[in-house]
């Protein structure tokens, strides 16, 4: 699975960020506003997993959903 933290560094970022840590979930995170923008991202976070893009509720909703990696 590839997991991608589009992020600024905001609060709800960091809550994504946190959640996807706690749970051991491996993700990388993009801080290029100009790539969120070729998305269609407007608002971050969003949250890309194989390819579909999540805003913060539904990213939130599927972070809640997933049991902790190895464990």
């Amino acid at each position: 699975m590839k997991i991608t933290l589009y992020s600024t560094g905001c609060p709800k970022c960091n809550v994504l960020k946190k959640k996807l840590s706690q749970k051991n979930i491996e993700f990388t995170e993009n801080t290029d506003v100009d790539e969120m923008l070729s998305l269609g991202i407007r608002t971050a976070p969003f949250l890309g997993v194989d390819g579909k893009l999540m805003d913060f509720a539904a990213a939130n909703k599927w972070l809640n959903e997933q049991q902790k990696e190895g464990g």
